[in-house]
């Protein structure tokens, strides 16, 4: 080998290892907390279109989901003395759900340091609200590995609290009231379809129609089918509520 390519590719290897260490830096500061095992955090920010030989985020994710959930939960019930399980319920998907994710996610900048491939990141990956969604889970599975509930919790707490805070009543579930509206009022439960998909696959919008007996159907549009059903149960509502 020349004596200039082993110069490039020791210049190339110092390169990657400053941008690596620059990242779990970035992370630990986001997290507040110092990692005794930074190898869970180096997992928890690997895409799994990387392709490191290394193992993604996955397994991170789907603990740190159920850390997510146990924590806003118990958040929940000290925040709400007085409410019944419907309206916590309500409270609890809004505050778990994937847009809420993202939007933290994107606050906090987590898209600028996952590891992701070059056709992922052109295609627009470190904006795609689930990829976050994703990632910040992933995150909090390893915070809580590495350290247990206690620092999950005041992560969880620092950046959920004035989203719980801000909501004086439960969020409205228009799926719900449609399917309460439909059986007060002695129909078939409300039946949506899926009627279309366009844009790409980082970016999606669903359409998604929605029928009762006895009213034309409705159609509604979103960046998941969850969130189409809902625009369109909300529509029928509004033209139930004035017929």
């Amino acid at each position: 080998m020349a004596d200039g390519d082993a110069v490039r590719q020791t210049l190339q290897h110092r390169r990657v290892t400053h941008q690596a260490s620059s990242r779990l830096a970035k992370a630990a500061c986001i997290l507040d907390h110092r990692f005794a095992r930074p190898e869970l955090l180096e997992e928890a920010l690997i895409h799994s279109s990387a392709k490191l030989g290394r193992r993604s985020f996955e397994r991170l994710e789907f603990l740190g989901d159920r850390v997510l959930g146990l924590i806003v939960a118990d958040m929940l019930l000290e925040g709400f003395p007085q409410e019944e399980e419907g309206p916590l319920a309500k409270r609890f998907a809004a505050l778990v759900s994937r847009r809420t994710l993202a939007l933290i996610a994107a606050r906090l900048d987590i898209g600028a340091l996952i590891h992701l491939s070059k056709g992922e990141e052109d295609s627009g990956g470190r904006g795609n609200p689930s990829l976050l969604a994703d990632a910040l889970e992933a995150l909090l599975g390893a915070l809580y590995l590495d350290a247990g509930l206690a620092p999950a919790e005041a992560f969880v707490r620092r950046h959920w609290s004035a989203l719980m805070k801000a909501a004086d009543s439960p969020p409205e579930d228009s799926k719900t009231r449609l399917q309460e509206w439909a059986q007060a009022a002695g129909h078939a439960l409300p039946a949506y379809t899926t009627t279309g998909e366009e844009g790409p696959a980082h970016d999606p919008v669903f359409e998604v129609e929605v029928s009762v007996a006895g009213h034309p159907p409705v159609t509604g549009r979103g960046g998941s089918k969850r969130v189409a059903e809902q625009a369109a149960a909300g529509a029928l509502l509004a033209t139930v509520v004035k017929s």
